[in-house]
């Protein structure tokens, strides 16, 4: 099954800027292709490429979504960090070899 996304008078030129940008990968020129072989049946393969289709074109034509908004740790996960950091120093620390001049005779 083929769409031509370019010549298509159903979408407005938005969409098929969108689509075009979104199914690079699977367009071949501008026509994005379905095959489907699933089924032993020619009207069921031909139904499941259709639903295929379908798909592939709503989740072109969806808009994006919005930008991410980055978050600030709060204080007490920070402090969690840095207690934990504190921690795993000191255990480093009093893994050490004493040194010779730590030593008394």
């Amino acid at each position: 099954m083929s769409f031509d996304v370019a010549t298509s008078t159903v979408l407005d030129e938005v969409q098929r800027e969108r689509l075009q940008h979104r199914l690079r990968t699977r367009l071949a020129g501008t026509v994005l292709t379905v095959v489907s072989a699933g089924f032993r049946s020619q009207r069921q393969n031909r139904v499941a490429a259709r639903e295929r289709l379908a798909a592939l074109l709503r989740e072109g034509v969806a808009p994006p979504l919005p930008p991410r908004r980055s978050t600030r740790p709060t204080r007490h996960s920070i402090k969690r960090r840095l207690d934990k950091k504190r921690r795993v120093g000191e255990t480093k620390r009093n893994r050490a070899r004493p040194h010779e001049s730590d030593q008394s005779p």
